[in-house]
């Protein structure tokens, strides 16, 4: 799997063919998507809604392999290894009807890159983009980079024209509350146009009639409803009495009734996604040092909690078996994974206790804990248990569990001391990982390293696998940069999530690994 990602030819996608059109999908979810501007949050749930209408230059299919999208064809430039040459789809429009060019590519990818943008650290190689001819852009990167198509399959295009014309030029400030009228409205390419929006409670869209693949994709659906429904006893209650056709966190405490519901199914698979805690390991809390200390800046503080952590009793009793505990904060799908890195302690509270005592808390301390309550699959529920086990060493968690919607801004904004992440890498690659969650902060990188973690070593290592071209030569230097991770412990990790999608019998879905359902792959029976 780890060496397609270095193909630099373009993948065909399965033609389908035409398909009869249902009337509409009634999609449920938890949590609804943080914006609609495309570059203005890296967050899993926001990009799966406006993939629905909006694409990138290269996608993954949903058995995860890399897919030509509004790119046909790319490869490094023969006599340069610094530049990427993409070809662009011919005959693609917005759904305003303006023509899709290496214009909009060459706007996008800058917008992309800009300093308001949080998509910026998927693409900080790159050092220009520029356009060749009306279908051709050169991607200049600082250095080989021979994973950059895999990191591109986040960055939707934008219309130039479109944008500029509705002063949406900068990146909305989501943090910051702001509204923008990018963050409202949209104007891509994809095969579903925006009808109506009301954040965290109901979009409405409509399949594109000038799409470029609607003889391509199966297409079922003429109109989606996707509708946020935090709780999941309701959420489940909509399946189950017909008011829903497609569900994607199905509470394990529910597959089973599920399953055995006439006319309804369960698809399951592994997710490309790891769920764990980060520690604030600078020298001061948020929340006002203890006796003058920040005790997560001890690694012996954070030995003891990753070995008071009973990750199987989180898998058997809170999961009701559904993860795979982790002792690495990457999921086996990813370039880097083996099972060494993934092993993890034993829980051991005596041995815990002493590390506490050691580090000079023989009574532990208090902490909050924050954790969002519609994100990850039982989030909540592993954050109670985690209170838990840590009050069986002397610390006094603090649970704080609210919606995403508040969560993230706290964490992007580092105003959290301890919290619950969890992070897919649609790179497949470790240096998605270390780009955003161990690189120092900076305007670059490490967009989502609220840990304060800092390492000029890693940094520099960082930079240098982006650009190293000698694969057994990088995977040696990954396993290296994993083997400092994990012995410095600035996350905890938890499991690896698995995903269980439930939906009406008729409906014929491939469970992403990526947990990005797209519905023009959706087929009816």
């Amino acid at each position: 799997m780890k060496r397609s990602l270095f193909l630099s030819t373009a993948i065909a996608v399965l033609s389908w063919g035409a398909a009869t059109q249902a009337e509409t999908l009634r999609w449920a979810l938890a949590g609804d998507a943080l914006t609609l501007d495309p570059h203005a949050q890296n967050e899993g749930v926001t990009i799966m809604l406006q993939s629905q209408m909006m694409e990138p230059l290269v996608s993954r299919a949903p058995t995860g392999e890399l897919e030509a999208t509004l790119a046909t064809e790319w490869a490094v430039k023969a006599d340069d290894p610094n530049v990427w040459v993409f070809k662009l789809r011919e005959g693609v429009t917005f759904h305003d009807g303006a023509t899709f060019d290496s214009e909009d590519v060459v706007f996008s990818m800058d917008r992309a890159r800009s300093e308001a943008s949080q998509m910026k650290g998927i693409i900080a190689s790159v050092a220009e983009v520029r356009a060749t001819g009306p279908y051709e852009v050169e991607i200049v990167t600082n250095g080989p980079n021979p994973i950059l198509p895999a990191a591109l399959t986040s960055i939707m295009m934008l219309d130039k024209g479109w944008t500029e014309a509705n002063n949406a030029v900068t990146v909305q400030n989501v943090a910051a509350g702001e509204v923008t009228f990018s963050s409202t409205n949209v104007n891509g390419t994809g095969p579903y146009t925006l009808v109506s929006r009301e954040a965290d409670a109901r979009t409405v869209m409509r399949a594109f009639d000038g799409y470029w693949g609607k003889d391509t994709f199966p297409l079922a659906y003429s109109e989606i409803i996707f509708t946020p429904i935090q709780n999941a006893s309701t959420r489940v209650a909509a399946l189950l009495s017909g008011e829903l056709d497609f569900i994607q966190d199905v509470p394990v405490q529910d597959i089973d009734r599920v399953k055995g519901t006439a006319g309804l199914k369960v698809e399951s698979s592994s997710e490309n996604r790891s769920v764990f805690f980060g520690l604030n390991v600078s020298d001061t809390l948020v929340a006002g040092n203890i006796d003058g200390k920040n005790p997560l800046a001890d690694v012996r503080v954070r030995q003891a909690i990753n070995m008071t952590i009973n990750r199987d009793a989180i898998r058997d009793v809170v999961m009701r078996g559904q993860s795979v505990p982790a002792g690495i904060i990457m999921p086996p799908f990813v370039n880097g994974w083996t099972e060494e890195l993934n092993a993890y302690p034993a829980p051991d509270n005596e041995a815990a206790k002493a590390l506490l005592a050691e580090a000079g808390y023989p009574n532990g301390f208090p902490i909050t804990l924050d954790c969002p309550n519609d994100r990850y699959i039982n989030d909540e529920a592993i954050c109670q248990a985690t209170v838990g086990m840590l009050g069986q060493i002397g610390i006094q968690a603090r649970l704080n569990a609210t919606s995403k919607a508040l969560f993230f801004p706290q964490v992007n904004a580092m105003e959290t001391d301890f919290y619950m992440l969890g992070w897919g890498v649609p790179s497949y690659d470790s240096e998605y990982i270390f780009n955003f969650l161990y690189h120092t902060r900076d305007e670059s990188y490490g967009s989502w390293n609220s840990t304060r973690y800092s390492n000029a070593e890693l940094d520099a290592q960082i930079k240098a696998i982006a650009a190293e071209v000698d694969l057994p030569k990088r995977d040696a230097m990954i396993a290296q940069m994993w083997e400092t991770a994990k012995n410095d412990l600035a996350y905890i990790p938890i499991h690896h999530q698995m995903l269980n999608w439930a939906m009406k019998d008729g409906l014929t879905v491939t469970v992403d690994p990526d947990n990005q359902a797209r519905v023009k792959y959706f087929a009816l029976n």
